[in-house]
């Protein structure tokens, strides 16, 4: 059985980063968004970046931000990876050089293999649940929208939890999981002992 790869995101906070690393997180999510109540300046993010170990993936997550927004942060900021949220274009999202995978908003009517179309050079494609403005909401999504054999790295986000990831990792199989709201105590304050068990939900998944 292939493991599923977890991504701890709108982290805020250096203890909190250590734990997820601690927890055997795969990828650590920061969001530069500011309004959201998870944002983080380039300070802080370089700061928290710096904590992560090798073969940690450090993630930058994105809404419709300008190019001169998203090459400040990457003079500071050693990511690896970058998350569009918003209703960026491939070809806004191709050209910082860097890999990235962009978010799908799912909802009844949306066709993600069309969608998946428009953004190819894309590393994998995120589910995420359709709600008013951007980010999920802390909120799940019908699992049966996500067509069988889709055929590309996928990730799962969407009001995942402890309570209910290990029967989201064997419906979907998705590629990872991605959870923020989740496995926090408060907004952009992460749980450690929340972290630890949607991490252990995810392994009894993999069997």
């Amino acid at each position: 059985m292939s493991r599923t790869r977890i991504k701890i995101c709108g982290l805020t906070r250096p203890q909190d980063v250590r734990t997820a690393v601690d927890c055997g997180a795969d990828a650590i999510g920061f969001v530069f968004y500011p309004p959201s109540p998870r944002a983080v300046d380039i300070e802080q993010a370089a700061e928290l970046v710096a904590l992560l170990p090798p073969f940690v993936t450090a993630v930058g997550l994105f809404v419709n931000a300008t190019p001169a927004e998203i090459d400040a942060v990457l003079a500071r900021v050693p990511l690896q990876l970058l998350q569009f949220h918003g209703d960026e274009a491939e070809s806004d999202c191709a050209r910082y050089g860097r890999p990235w995978i962009k978010a799908a908003r799912m909802r009844p009517g949306v066709d993600l293999l069309e969608f998946s179309s428009f953004h190819p050079r894309a590393s994998g494609i995120l589910v995420d649940a359709f709600v008013e403005g951007y980010g999920g909401g802390g909120r799940t999504f019908d699992w049966s929208l996500i067509p069988e054999g889709f055929g590309r790295p996928l990730v799962l986000s969407g009001g995942l939890d402890a309570d209910n990831v290990a029967e989201a990792v064997r419906r979907v199989r998705p590629w990872a999981v991605d959870v923020s709201s989740g496995v926090e105590s408060a907004k952009g304050i992460k749980d450690a002992a929340k972290i630890a068990a949607f991490i252990a939900g995810v392994r009894h998944a993999d069997g």
